[in-house]
């Protein structure tokens, strides 16, 4: 499936929640829409758990 019809799908549900469910019901699908997208990437092998949990390098040498 390309990304343009994955879109377009996105798309048609955040509007029929928030059509339908209004306000609330258009953000919960937008939330539940973004983990469900950060979870399918981490199973893919394109994330990983510590790319969530970097320290960040001070630039002094320090830690």
């Amino acid at each position: 499936m390309s990304m343009a019809a994955v879109g377009l799908l996105a798309g048609m549900a955040l509007g029929f929640a928030g059509y339908f469910g209004g306000f609330g019901a258009f953000l919960l699908v937008a939330a539940l829409g973004a983990v469900g997208f950060v979870v399918g990437r981490f199973l893919e092998g394109d994330l990983e758990v510590g790319d969530f949990f970097r320290t960040r390098d001070r630039g002094d040498g320090r830690r």
